[in-house]
């Protein structure tokens, strides 16, 4: 058993949908690839079927990476979720204490983090720092470079998933 993970039900469909796609229709695909490469001959100079072989082992890997997830995930009680503390399935708005810039972020598992949608990772260091802060908090933050940032935060509120 691996380290649970804490997922919304919306990303438990994904990771689902992905493990579906992944073994009903790419696997034929990549067999398919590898036949088609067999039927060239010589496999010491064939690189369409070092490819197809390395395009399946990749595909193989983020099989058994999905169901590991799958096995170990727990999904988000939306009704659980409090807003006096930031934790997973909390929106927050933020302020830079140091620029006044300001941004809103959505605390999720690892597994559903996108920065560009505003998700981060309750594992990375802005997620992580945010964790357990409460509305007026400050939390420092140090960053990957070795910068200090300092966000403050302004709101908490649910997740609408």
């Amino acid at each position: 058993m691996g380290k649970e993970i804490l997922i919304s039900h919306a990303g438990l469909k994904a990771l689902e949908d992905e493990l579906d796609e992944l073994k009903t229709f790419k696997r034929k695909e990549i067999a398919e690839k590898i036949k088609v490469a067999l039927s060239f001959g010589d496999l010491s100079e064939n690189s369409e079927y070092d490819s197809a072989k390395n395009e399946q082992a990749i595909m193989e890997a983020r099989i058994a990476q999905l169901e590991n997830m799958l096995a170990n995930a727990k999904t988000i009680d939306v009704n659980e979720v409090t807003t006096d503390k930031v934790s997973i399935g909390c929106t927050v708005d933020v302020e830079d204490v140091d620029t006044g810039e300001k941004d809103t972020y959505s605390i999720v598992s690892q597994s559903e983090s996108d920065v560009y949608a505003g998700k981060i990772s309750d594992e990375s260091p802005v997620g992580g720092g945010l964790l357990g802060k409460s509305e007026g908090d400050v939390a420092e933050i140090e960053l990957p470079t070795g910068a200090i940032l300092k966000l403050r935060v302004l709101k908490i509120e649910k997740t609408q998933y």
